[in-house]
C-alpha cells in the first residue's frame, strides 16, 4: 500500500544533516569534540549539576552503571516484567538475578506498593522503567531504596523530556539514569543513549568502561599536543562509546526537544478529545501538573470492543495504519519463562494489560491529515465490531 502510515518515523532535518556533514569533513567520525559538546549540552538541558555520558545504546548505558554499582553473581534486581528485555538482560549479562514485581494496572508503571515484599538480603537494587513517557511514582520508591539501602537506576527510555513532582526525570534523588536515542525515541541518534548521574564514582567507572576499561579517552589521547600516547587498561571494560556522527545529529535533535514534547502532547490531546467514548481505555495522564513525554500513546481494547487486540491490528493494517504493541511482559517469553519458572498468572496486571494493548502511531512527522486517518480508521475499526455485535444481540 503506497500510502500506509507506519506506526514511527524519526524527524530528521536539514540542521542535522548540516551537523553530520561538518563531521564528516572534520575527520573525526568516531569519539571526539562533537561527542563531548554532545554530553555538555545535555547534561545543562537535564540541570542539577548532573554529568552526562554518552554512549552506543540505552542497553550499554543500563550494562555500565549496574557494573558501577558492583552488581554481579548472587545479587538481585528488581524490575517490571512490563518492559523491553534490554532492561533485564543486563542484569544477567553480570551473573545477577532478576525478580520482577507486578505493575499498577492504570500506568502500567512498576507498582510502589508490591516492590517491598520482593526484597530479600540479596537484593541490591531497583530499575523502575517510565512506560511510555509517563514517570513511575518515584517517591515511595526512593523511600524503600533508603529504607534498605539500595541503588536506584532509572529506566528513562522513553522519558526525555517528562517530569515528577515537577522535578525533570534525570534529577531526581536516584543513583543514575538511562535515556535512549533510538530510531523511534522522542529525540534520535539512530543509535545511541545518555547515562545521567550526581555521583563522581560512578560517573568516573562508566567512563572507563565504556571504552575498553581504558584510563583515558582516545579523544583525549588523539588531540593532546604533546605525546600522549600511554594509557591504562583498569579493567576489561566494553566497546560502548558513541560516535561523532550519531552526536552531531544528537545536538541539533537536542534543541527540538522541547518543541518535540509540545508537539506530541497536542496529538495526544488529540486523541483523547477524539477518541473519547469508544470502547477502549485512554492512556493515563500525568498527575500534579506533570510532563509526560508521549513517546508512547497505549491504549487498552476494552471488553465491549469485542474484537481482539490482534485482529484490532491487522483491521488498521488493512486500513493502511501501523500500530504495535508495547510490551509482550518479560515473563511470557521462553527465556525467562524458563530461566525463572515463571507462568504468565504471575503478574496478573502485567499479563492483563498485554492482552488489549495497542500502541498508535504518535511522532512528529505525523500531519493533522495523517492523525485524523488514524482516529477515522480506529473508529471505523471498532464501530463495524460494535454493531456486528448489537446485531447478533437483537438477532438472538
Amino acid at each position: 500500500m503506497n500510502n500506509f502510515l507506519p506506526f514511527a518515523l524519526p524527524d530528521i532535518g536539514e540542521e542535522e544533516i548540516a551537523e553530520v556533514v561538518d563531521s564528516l569533513r572534520s575527520g573525526w567520525l568516531t569519539t571526539g569534540p562533537k561527542t563531548q559538546r554532545f554530553e555538555r549540552e545535555f547534561a545543562d538541558f537535564i540541570g542539577s549539576d548532573v554529568q552526562a555520558l554518552a554512549v552506543n545504546s540505552a542497553t550499554a548505558g543500563l550494562h555500565l552503571v549496574l557494573e558501577a554499582f558492583g552488581i554481579g553473581p548472587g545479587d538481585e534486581v528488581i524490575t517490571t516484567p512490563y518492559t523491553f528485555t534490554a532492561t533485564a538482560g543486563v542484569v544477567r549479562h553480570l551473573g545477577a538475578d532478576l525478580v520482577f514485581v507486578d505493575i499498577d494496572p492504570k500506568t502500567f508503571n512498576l507498582d510502589p506498593a508490591k516492590i517491598e515484599r520482593a526484597i530479600t538480603p540479596r537484593t541490591k537494587a531497583i530499575i523502575p522503567v517510565h512506560f511510555a513517557g509517563l514517570a513511575c511514582d518515584m517517591q515511595p520508591i526512593i523511600e524503600i531504596a533508603r529504607r534498605h539501602g539500595l541503588k536506584i537506576l532509572e529506566d528513562a527510555a522513553h522519558a526525555l523530556p517528562a517530569t515528577y513532582h515537577n522535578q525533570l526525570i534525570g534529577t531526581l534523588d536516584t543513583d543514575a539514569t538511562v535515556f535512549s536515542f533510538y530510531a523511534t525515541k522522542t529525540i534520535t541518534t539512530g543509535e545511541g543513549g545518555m547515562i545521567v548521574t550526581r555521583d563522581h564514582a560512578i560517573a568516573e567507572r562508566c567512563r572507563a568502561m565504556r571504552l575498553h576499561g581504558i584510563s583515558r579517552d582516545a579523544f583525549d589521547r588523539y588531540t593532546s599536543t604533546k605525546p600522549a600516547w600511554h594509557y591504562e587498561v583498569i579493567a576489561p571494560g566494553f566497546k560502548y562509546n558513541l560516535t561523532d556522527i550519531a552526536s552531531s545529529i544528537g545536538l541539533q535533535q537536542l534543541k527540538k526537544a522541547w518543541g518535540f514534547q509540545e508537539q506530541r502532547q497536542r496529538m495526544a490531546e488529540r486523541y483523547d478529545a477524539e477518541l473519547a467514548g469508544l470502547p477502549i481505555t485512554l492512556p493515563p495522564q500525568p498527575e500534579n501538573g506533570d510532563l509526560h513525554s508521549w513517546h508512547l500513546y497505549a491504549i487498552r481494547l476494552n471488553d465491549h470492543a469485542v474484537i481482539s487486540r490482534e485482529e484490532f491490528i491487522q483491521q488498521m493494517s488493512a486500513r493502511g495504519i501501523g500500530c504495535s504493541v508495547h510490551f509482550i511482559p518479560l515473563h511470557l517469553h521462553p527465556y525467562w519463562q524458563k530461566a525463572y519458572d515463571l507462568q504468565p498468572h504471575d503478574f496478573p496486571m502485567a499479563w492483563r494489560a498485554y492482552e488489549r494493548a495497542v500502541s498508535l502511531p504518535l511522532y512528529t512527522r505525523m500531519t493533522e491529515g495523517d492523525q485524523t486517518r488514524v482516529i477515522e480508521a480506529v473508529k471505523d475499526v471498532l464501530a463495524g465490531n460494535l454493531v456486528e455485535t448489537m446485531e447478533s444481540v437483537v438477532g438472538g
